[in-house]
């Protein structure tokens, strides 16, 4: 083989830019400028205003960006899941060597294939009541423990957890992990949320998850995901994607929240806040305890104002209670005298009754002597009677009393026998 043949059976050897180069000037002059239609996916706009996204459709996909000066002639708002059609220059991004279509202008041609399925989904379930305000319950402020599902390597769930840790340390938290993206996360949220759901201890549910495309967000919009959250024994707080993001789990939650941090922020009153809460029931029933002492004080006030000075009101009196004070004297001795003549002729009726009452007293007291002198036990027991009574000290009074071989006291009028009971027969 010559050196000519050599050289034309080696390939030539491109740097990488240079290639990179080339192969944008060849799309260039074959393509452009071009037309592509497609479905949004992945719609971004910078700090800088301009915008980064993928258009796709079944067969492939293709990233596209649209810088600030094109971005701002547009006349909508781009949203995943929107069927457009772009115009613009298809080209190399040669820092990275990636495909690109840089886009210099939009327009909407219908909504695509995943945002239909979204919209009919919607339609459908908004039919059957699932959306009803009124069968949504309120969540409580102060709930007992907080539920979790989310993906375990999910930036949302480290979200989620610093704004529990800062708000609510003092709350118990469960978690049920979850897939949130592909084919297995529906399948995979509906079995963490009823795992929870079986929780008694549970007062309130967060279902969360970060931004992503529509497609990304899929799995929340399972219908049986959606019936699910409807039936949960407990109110569900959804916190997915971004603000402007929106799916069938939103709808049918209890509350949406516009983030994961801000599901976290809604399912109970923060520590501090309850704080707060609690310093300013003190405080209000601090100014209320103050309120009534100064009524108190201020009524006070008003009746010393009434009283006024009193020295001349005691003058009067004064004079009037010795005026009284002469009279009653005057009176006083006039009665005296009459008294004292009474009281000696009441004094000597009263000697005479009573003289006459001792000695009555005394006749009743010596005949009464007698008579119980009469009823003394004794004296029957000095007659040759006895007084029979059992081992417990109570009297015998009749055979049937008495048993056979039964011990007995027998009280006589000098002393006491213990008898044994041999026979008993009646009289």
């Amino acid at each position: 083989m010559n050196s000519l043949e050599t050289a034309e059976l080696t390939p030539r050897i491109w740097g990488v830019g240079v290639l990179c180069r080339a192969i944008a000037d060849a799309l260039e002059a074959r393509f452009n400028p071009i037309a592509v239609r497609g479905e949004v996916s992945g719609f971004t706009r910078a700090s800088s205003g301009h915008c980064y996204f993928t258009l796709k459709d079944p067969q492939g996909q293709l990233r596209c960006a649209m810088f600030k000066r094109s971005a701002q002639m547009l006349n909508f708002a781009p949203k995943d899941g929107q069927s457009v059609e772009v115009f613009g220059r298809l080209g190399v991004y040669e820092p990275r060597g990636e495909l690109q279509l840089v886009v210099e202008s939009m327009r909407t041609t219908g909504q695509g294939t995943w945002f239909e399925q979204f919209l009919k989904l919607k339609a459908q379930l908004e039919a059957e009541g699932l959306f009803n305000a009124d069968r949504k319950r309120p969540i409580p402020e102060r709930p007992r423990a907080i539920g979790i599902v989310t993906s375990l390597g999910a930036a949302a769930l480290h979200d989620v957890a610093i704004a529990l840790q800062r708000r609510v340390p003092h709350i118990p938290v469960v978690l049920s992990p979850a897939l949130v993206q592909g084919a297995d996360a529906p399948a995979s949220l509906l079995q963490a949320l009823q795992a929870l759901s079986a929780k008694p201890e549970l007062d309130v549910i967060l279902l969360v998850r970060g931004g992503g495309s529509l497609e990304d967000l899929w799995a929340f919009n399972d219908d049986q995901l959606a019936r699910a959250i409807v039936a949960c024994s407990v109110p569900v707080i959804s916190g997915v994607g971004h603000e402007t993001d929106f799916t069938i789990a939103d709808f049918c939650a209890d509350l949406r929240a516009p983030t994961p941090t801000a599901a976290a922020e809604l399912c109970a009153i923060s520590q501090a806040d309850l704080m707060q809460q609690v310093m300013g029931l003190q405080e209000l029933m601090q100014n209320l305890a103050h309120r009534q002492i100064d009524k108190c004080s201020q009524g006070l006030d008003l009746a010393q104002s009434r009283i006024g000075r009193p020295s001349q009101a005691v003058s009067q009196q004064v004079l009037r209670l010795t005026r009284l004070g002469q009279l009653m004297h005057q009176r006083m001795a006039t009665h005296t005298q009459a008294c004292q003549h009474n009281l000696l002729n009441k004094k000597v009726q009263l000697e005479r009754a009573l003289g006459q009452t001792i000695q009555n007293n005394q006749q009743r007291i010596h005949r009464a002597q007698l008579r119980l002198g009469l009823l003394d036990p004794k004296l029957v027991l000095q007659r040759g009677f006895a007084w029979l009574s059992d081992e417990k000290g109570q009297a015998v009074s009749s055979i049937n009393q008495a048993k056979v071989g039964q011990p007995v006291r027998a009280t006589l009028a000098d002393g006491v026998v213990d008898l044994t009971v041999s026979s008993k027969s009646p009289n």
